[in-house]
């Protein structure tokens, strides 16, 4: 079956948080990370099988939804998963947060590689740790973020740094971390008994010619060591139904981790996120994703082209090339440095000039001023119209 991601879908008015937060009715928002895609159409027909029923209640997980989950990544990435490490959840911040609750003393540190999600700072400082930065660096060859060995070994030798949120796939960077990385991240990790939290909520996103590999799955040692956050929501766009999965292999950091979900009340699952998670990890929902991939590969050329050719008053831009995701990230600091600006000023005329909404590089930590993340997963219309209100405006406001 071939899937039309070019269908323009009116999401105005419909308390859309994407759509109806800012804004007027001629606003482009290619800003927080949903997708203005239609779900697959065997999520669309499960959600309308569980809506039929007409009582909405809290809902058991059955055994199919944790042999949906352990399928899909033994089928597609060769990681075993038992159901016995699962714990379900409403989604991955809360799971994040849940983790570090139960992983870390106030006063701890927790090490991020910024620019980074921007949920991992308040995950952090909202239990009553500290947040250390190893900001990673731009390859002048490949143009893509790498870590800083050096400096990242050096934060996790401190003595109150006691885990390491790794976000993998990378957000805002679109790494998709390769099995060497991933293996000295894990060495150093180890060797300074620092504990893995793999945030992997991107997995599902990744563009043609690269592999996504689960921390977890590198090494037994890794496995028995880590906790892994996963969710669909993001690879098919269904975040509003609330539902993630906290992998955990010892038994003992499982029942703190669970301890923390209970004490956060963050364990009742939607009834509709069950049903069209165990619908979205099948054959189908798998062509479906295979061909999104296409539609997200052909959108990223598109745009890093644009950025490539686009000139403003002498000054270039340089889009960061993706392995993964549908954040496309954008160094636009030659422009912000001749016109003294930052990245939030210059974010914020383009929404009040153009009416069309990126996301300042600072969301995501210091590591990100002179960038702005711009969203394309939305049909390449959307896409066009959006670049080219960006062009006319910076032409007419910087080279008048």
């Amino acid at each position: 079956m071939t899937y039309n991601f070019d269908t323009l879908h009116d999401r105005r008015h419909t308390a859309s948080f994407k759509w109806d937060t800012v804004g007027g009715d001629d606003l482009l928002p290619l800003w927080v990370a949903d997708m203005d895609f239609e779900v697959a159409p065997v999520i669309k027909a499960a959600v309308l099988r569980r809506a039929k029923h007409a009582i909405f209640g809290y809902t058991h997980v059955p055994d199919s939804y944790y042999q949906a989950i352990t399928g899909w990544y033994e089928r597609r990435y060769g990681w075993h998963i038992s159901p016995q490490w699962m714990l379900p959840i409403t989604a991955v911040v809360p799971a994040i947060s849940c983790i570090v609750h139960a992983l870390v003393m106030p006063g701890d540190q927790v090490l991020i590689c910024t620019p980074v999600y921007n949920c991992f700072f308040s995950s952090v400082r909202n239990m009553g740790a500290q947040v250390v930065e190893s900001p990673l660096v731009v390859n002048p060859k490949t143009g893509k973020y790498e870590v800083n060995w050096a400096d990242f070994e050096a934060r996790c030798a401190e003595d109150k740094t006691v885990a390491f949120i790794l976000c993998n796939p990378h957000n805002p960077g679109g790494r998709v971390w390769s099995t060497d990385e991933l293996q000295r991240i894990g060495a150093i990790c180890a060797r300074h008994h620092v504990t893995v939290i793999a945030d992997e909520i991107h997995n599902g996103l990744i563009l043609p010619g690269y592999a996504y590999t689960p921390f977890a799955s590198l090494s037994d040692d890794f496995e028995r060591t880590c906790v892994t956050c996963l969710s669909p929501s993001k690879a098919f766009n269904i975040a509003g139904l609330r539902n993630a999965c906290i992998v955990c292999r010892d038994a003992g950091l499982r029942r703190r981790i669970d301890r923390a979900v209970n004490i956060h009340e963050a364990c009742d699952l939607n009834p509709f996120g069950v049903d069209a998670v165990t619908a979205a990890l099948t054959p189908e929902g798998e062509d479906w994703l295979n061909q999104l991939n296409q539609y997200l590969s052909h959108n990223h050329e598109l745009l890093l082209a644009f950025f490539r050719n686009l000139t403003i008053a002498g000054c270039h831009f340089r889009p960061m090339p993706l392995e993964g995701t549908y954040l496309a990230w954008v160094d636009c600091s030659e422009l912000l440095r001749k016109a003294q600006l930052t990245c939030q000023q210059l974010n914020d005329l383009i929404l009040r000039e153009a009416h069309v909404q990126f996301n300042a590089g600072t969301m995501y930590g210091s590591a990100g001023e002179g960038y702005l993340r711009i969203n394309f997963a939305c049909p390449t219309s959307i896409l066009q119209e959006a670049l080219t209100r960006t062009e006319n405006l910076l032409r007419q406001q910087f080279e008048a």
